[in-house]
């Protein structure tokens, strides 16, 4: 059986002349010399590209890819005190604007030649601080995560640690650069006026559940406050609240049309569950607009493409993610970041939505 020998941060697998395949050492001193360079020149082209030459890059890339060395990451980050990854925390990754965002996270990060490090918090904050333990554990240079609302011990933890974070899919001004995305109580409160104006005074309310989702929560306040401004509030038999689910937006419908009086407009708290309503609302045989207006949060591409178009709130998922990257690898580089860090959110109006019925 062949041995492996590490030596100078690499290794490679290369064929002896006569028998099979053996593993030779191959470090940065042969890179070195094979390139013409010295190992410093190397370690610079490797760790700090913009330092180096083009013509140097391109002479010790050749001789990196002939001689099919692969720097030892682990010892790099020993050198260098950095690991050159992120870890990203998201309470879901299949859905909507958490997907786009972690494409475009993906993206940034590689572009400045970090790697990036998933997990799923699944709305649960202990499982959430034990992911961040981990991610910390393994030398991250920085986090990315949701909302504002986490385990008290976060926070602390990552504070002792001297350890970037950002949080995403939430703005406050309050905490201005500490949080890149929308104000979700103005969002929400955009859409109720927007109702409200097309004369809509009975709402229905299907909201996603505000466990452990401070996002949710600001949403609710933002339609109620937008409604207590003209002297109106949602009825308790016109609230329902459900999770990420189609077949929760279908129950709740029917559940809310069975009520007297009956709700004219509904606001659902995200695109699953406006696309559930509508659906369910299509079967009953109701006419969207006409019998009711059925109004989502996110903008999930099969909202568009509906026998009855949803209007909605779009989220700038991709443009948070992107932001998010940008601001965390400057910190991490000392350089200045002059971005939005409030991502604003948009109106985008389809024929789900129009005035009341006549009664």
């Amino acid at each position: 059986m062949a041995r492996v020998k590490t030596v100078d941060r690499g290794t490679v697998i290369a064929p002896s002349e006569g028998r099979g395949d053996v593993r030779r050492s191959v470090g940065l001193r042969e890179v070195a010399q094979a390139a013409g360079v010295s190992t410093a020149t190397v370690s610079r082209a490797i760790n700090n590209p913009d330092v180096v030459s083009a013509d140097l890059r391109e002479r010790i890339a050749v001789a990196v890819e002939q001689l099919g060395w692969v720097p030892d990451g682990a010892a790099r980050a020993l050198s260098t005190r950095r690991s050159q990854t992120i870890g990203a925390v998201f309470p879901a990754l299949s859905i909507g604007d958490f997907a786009h965002a972690t494409q475009a996270i993906q993206s940034e990060l590689s572009q400045a030649g970090y790697t990036l490090l998933l997990a799923c918090s699944e709305y649960d904050p202990d499982l959430e601080l034990r992911q961040v333990r981990k991610f910390v554990e393994r030398g991250v240079d920085g986090l990315i995560l949701v909302g504002q609302a986490h385990h008290p011990e976060l926070v602390p933890l990552l504070r002792r640690r001297d350890m970037p974070f950002v949080n995403t899919f939430v703005y406050d001004s309050q905490t201005h650069g500490t949080c890149v995305g929308p104000d979700n109580r103005k969002a929400l409160m955009m859409m109720t006026d927007h109702l409200a104006d097309l004369g809509h005074v009975r709402f229905g309310v299907i909201a996603q559940s505000t466990r452990n989702n401070d996002r949710a929560s600001a949403r609710l306040d933002g339609v109620r406050d937008a409604l207590a401004s003209r002297g109106l509030a949602v009825r308790p038999q016109h609230f329902a609240m459900g999770e990420w689910s189609i077949a929760d937006g279908r129950r709740l419908l029917r559940s809310l049309w069975q009520t007297d009086p009956k709700p004219t407009a509904i606001i659902c708290g995200n695109a699953h569950l406006a696309v559930g309503a509508v659906l369910e609302a299509l079967a009953m045989g109701l006419r969207l607009p006409a019998d009711l207006s059925i109004v989502g949060y996110d903008d999930i591409e099969i909202m568009s493409h509906l026998p009855v178009p949803v209007t909605t709130v779009r989220v700038p998922g991709a443009e948070i993610g992107r932001i998010a990257a940008q601001v965390l690898t400057a910190r991490l580089e000392g350089r200045d970041c002059a971005v939005s860090f409030e991502a604003e959110a948009e109106l985008v109006i389809r024929a789900s939505s129009g005035p009341p019925p006549l009664d």
